[in-house]
């Protein structure tokens, strides 16, 4: 059942972009440190540039594992899976890499600007699709509200400069010591 494409063609591109979220993973090159996988979206927080290179916009978050892993090795796949309609996974094997937040515009995307860490390129070498059995049938109401929360209440509790210290305090590097955000 699974399938190899040669390229994100037009059906591909409109399957992914009918997705609420995707899903990351990445890993450092030393086996004994630890495996990444954080889940992304909106879906309007992707986007397809060509039909072999993606990117995605990185929002502040509690560590930046991506992001030092991309740094050490440049591995990620980028996982996409079908909670509604017909049963499906997509995988995008690739090589990433950390661009500044001004590469690329994401134009559907709704945050606050101080929300915006980096943007992740892939460039996109597999694409494989498996059944998706296994994923359940759920129905999506909506995005959380929770990050522009927590985000308006530190700039208003801590002032203009509370998320750049977030970022300097809690992303500068991997919790396994590999660096991440430059600064």
């Amino acid at each position: 059942m699974a399938k190899i494409y040669s390229e994100i063609d037009q059906r591909l591109a409109a399957w992914i972009r009918r997705q609420p979220m995707f899903f990351v993973g990445t890993a450092p090159c030393d086996a004994d440190k630890h495996i990444n996988v954080s889940p992304k979206g909106p879906i309007g927080s992707l986007r397809i540039l060509d039909p072999r290179t993606i990117a995605y916009l990185d929002l502040v978050g509690s560590g930046a594992e991506t992001i030092a892993h991309l740094r050490e090795n440049g591995r990620i796949v980028v996982m996409l899976c079908a909670f509604a309609g017909p049963p499906r996974i997509l995988r995008l094997h690739g090589r990433g890499e950390v661009l500044p937040l001004d590469a690329i515009e994401f134009p559907d995307v709704e945050v606050l600007p101080e929300q915006l860490r980096t943007v992740i390129r892939v460039r996109v070498e597999r694409i494989a699709d498996s059944c998706g059995f296994g994923v359940p049938l759920m129905e999506y109401t909506g995005e959380r509200p929770n990050s522009r929360r927590w985000a308006e209440g530190k700039l208003a509790k801590e002032g203009p400069a509370a998320l750049e210290r977030y970022k300097d305090e809690n992303n500068a590097a991997s919790i396994d010591g590999l660096p991440a955000l430059a600064r």
